[in-house]
């Protein structure tokens, strides 16, 4: 048998990407503009350039354009590589290496007063809820059904895909991101196997979180009434609605700039995993750039979330379900006219205050609790701290 001849290398040729469009045409074809990109090679050039300058490799700010343009088309890699002029291994090579490098630099949750309090604010001129830190949800990532455990990735729908956990601020910039659980994994169960879920319950953060019915009521996770039978539950619904759809926007904002989320990505679920940190934390990047949102039909998120799944989500002390019921009555009243009314300071109150915190963490006993939100109103502070965000 004859030896297979070695294919002749061919070595093609790479224009530069940054001198051949303007800034508005780069924008739209690489989703950021070229001083963020020239930024961003800066950041990931230890990582991303090549230990020597044999065989032409490829420079680093060519690798940030190819992934880039991967994550704002999610088509093949063949056309990828036609538009940057390299191989379909090459780009390959190319977006698992640069979306490893990104999906290091996630955000970390705030923990620091300051920057709590600007979150807070941020939510609290949506519609006046208090105390909230952020807005938490899921979406799910179409991939390609993998060999090993395959049964797994099959969420509600009946498709493949990986559920990803993320909480966002009010400008829609995201604070947190897991995403590492196949598609058949709830939302609570995610959540509860977060590093975000044991800071809370140990009250290392200081705040509220809004999710929707399928997660767990609990005093720093404020979910709506599934039948609101007054209007104070129903003004309550409405100012959650309002305010915890933040996120699904995000998401939506999220998807529509990188458009290989909303399709399917045809990877192992290790390498979508770093596709998806990588997407998150050039999302934060151009809201940080007050970029335009990209153009398009609004992507909605699937709520996977099922009533019926309530069942292993109530709590068993009743705490949560008290701490809702304080909110209703003090800190989200109702004025004459059935709209959201801030109460007044009261005159003699500490002007130093904070915003609202959470019930001391720790109180397991809904009769500490109680006692805690009765030296609370007795003082003023939640009305006193309404006003300082209003203000």
């Amino acid at each position: 048998m004859e030896r297979a001849m070695r294919r002749e290398r061919v070595f093609r040729d790479r224009s530069n990407l940054l001198e051949i469009y303007n800034n508005e045409d780069f924008i739209g074809r690489f989703r950021l503009p070229k001083e963020a990109i020239l930024s961003l090679t800066d950041e990931l050039a230890e990582e991303l350039s090549p230990a020597t300058s044999r065989s032409h490799s490829i420079p680093a700010v060519l690798q940030v354009c190819t992934a880039l343009r991967f994550y704002a088309t999610g088509t093949f890699l063949n056309a990828v590589g036609d538009t940057v002029g390299l191989s379909k291994a090459s780009v390959s090579r190319v977006v698992y290496r640069v979306s490893r490098a990104l999906s290091n630099k996630l955000p970390q949750f705030p923990n620091q007063l300051a920057e709590l309090n600007k979150v807070r604010r941020g939510f609290f001129s949506i519609a006046r809820f208090p105390n909230v830190v952020g807005a938490i949800d899921g979406t799910h990532v179409r991939i390609q059904g993998p060999t090993a455990h395959e049964h797994l990735f099959v969420n509600r729908k009946g498709y493949h895909s990986l559920n990803i956990q993320a909480v966002c601020d009010s400008d829609l910039r995201f604070l947190n991101c897991v995403a590492r659980w196949p598609g058949s994994i709830h939302d609570s169960r995610i959540l509860q196997n977060s590093q975000l879920f044991r800071a809370f319950e140990q009250g290392i953060i200081d705040g509220v979180l809004l999710g929707d019915s399928g997660y767990p009521l609990k005093p720093w996770l404020l979910t709506p009434f599934l039948n609101p039978t007054t209007p104070a539950q129903r003004n309550y619904n409405t100012a959650h609605c309002s305010t915890r759809n933040t996120v699904e926007r995000a998401f939506g904002v999220l998807k529509r700039r990188f458009h290989c989320l909303h399709g399917e990505l045809r990877m192992t679920p290790d390498r979508v995993c770093n596709i998806i940190c990588a997407t998150v934390v050039l999302h934060n990047i151009a809201r940080d750039l007050r970029l335009p949102d990209p153009e398009g039909g609004d992507i909605r998120d699937d709520n996977l979330n099922e009533v019926e799944d309530r069942e292993h989500l109530e709590e068993q002390d009743g705490t949560g379900r008290y701490v809702r019921q304080i909110t209703i009555d003090i800190v989200v009243p109702l004025d004459t006219d059935g709209k959201t009314a801030v109460a007044d300071a009261d005159a003699d109150s500490d002007s130093s205050s904070s915003v609202p915190s959470r019930l001391s963490p720790g109180s397991s006993s809904t009769a500490s609790l109680r006692s805690q939100v009765k030296d609370r109103v007795t003082k003023n502070k939640y009305r006193h701290n309404i006003t300082l965000l209003a203000s």
